[in-house]
């Protein structure tokens, strides 16, 4: 990360809306009865998020020493593990107990590490674990509703004792499984609707070749390719080469586009065609970081 602090900064501005996202979601505490269901879904906001926390790094902490030996105490893994407690609190925090929100906030410390090792392993590029986070973390929340959901919570919040948490349901001999299946339901109608309607956007723009940009300006990185210059101090070390690489290539494009009325507002392309004379001539040594933005 560039800054932890900053990322934990983040981190706690998230977790503080959240008290406003799910409390405020009560709408209003103008009885006793109200008030009692909004104190409940902020100590249970609270847990989850807690709990994720520290799920998550104490458990990454022990997976890395019991690979290495040595006890690291990963951060990432803590800030991503109280958001994934949020998100799968989020769900059921008017219905559940605080020792069920604080076990499915240990849960989701668990499920984000699963995750995101998971996206290691299928090469999928998520640079902030959004998908751990959200998409596994908000299902395992909608899960977790159907299984630890409270009668006499439920009935505070919403009126009804029908169909209670398949854990609850077996305490009073029923079985019934119609919340938990109408739960696993939702969280398969998610996935579908997102996968028809996402997936035809993704092939059209990989057919498109706007799916991710020019390999040599994801080399050189996107803040000096695209933005003009290093956002950080660790980025004066891009590799010269390519950064050069790149400066002659654009101005190949630009000498194209001067030539052919047509070619104005063309992407960039890396390509050997129609290069400039100069860019014969072997490159001798590499732009101090200074001469970086100028040169792109």
């Amino acid at each position: 990360p560039h800054s932890v602090s900053l990322q934990f900064i983040g981190t706690f501005g998230l977790w503080f809306g959240w008290y406003g996202f799910n409390p405020g979601s009560t709408l209003r505490i103008s009885t006793e009865a109200y008030g009692d269901v909004a104190s409940l879904v902020a100590v249970n906001t609270t847990l989850g998020a807690a709990a994720g926390a520290l799920s998550g790094m104490f458990t990454s902490t022990i997976i890395d020493e019991r690979k290495t030996g040595i006890y690291q105490w990963d951060t990432t893994a803590a800030m991503n593990g109280c958001l994934t407690g949020l998100v799968g609190i989020t769900a059921g925090c008017a219905t559940v107990d605080p020792w069920a929100a604080f076990v499915i906030g240990i849960i989701a410390g668990w499920v984000y590490l699963g995750a995101s090792a998971l996206m290691l392993r299928l090469k999928i590029d998520d640079a902030v674990d959004a998908i751990p986070v959200h998409m596994f973390g908000g299902a395992w929340g909608v899960i977790s509703t159907g299984l630890f959901t409270n009668a006499r919570r439920l009935e505070l919040a919403y009126g009804t004792t029908e169909n209670i948490g398949w854990f609850y349901e077996w305490g009073r001999g029923s079985g019934n499984f119609t919340l938990l299946g109408t739960q696993l339901i939702a969280v398969l109608f998610v996935f579908g609707w997102t996968s028809c309607i996402f997936t035809p956007f993704c092939m059209t723009l990989r057919f498109l070749n706007w799916l991710r940009i020019d390999p040599l300006e994801e080399a050189v990185g996107m803040d000096i390719s695209r933005h003009k210059g290093p956002a950080y101090e660790s980025e004066g070390s891009a590799n010269a080469e390519a950064i050069m690489e790149l400066s002659q290539s654009r101005r190949n494009l630009m000498l194209d586009n001067s030539n052919t009325s047509s070619g104005k507002g063309k992407s960039f392309k890396r390509s050997t065609a129609n290069k400039a004379p100069d860019a014969e001539k072997p490159a001798t040594e590499a732009k101090p970081e200074g001469e970086v933005a100028d040169a792109v």
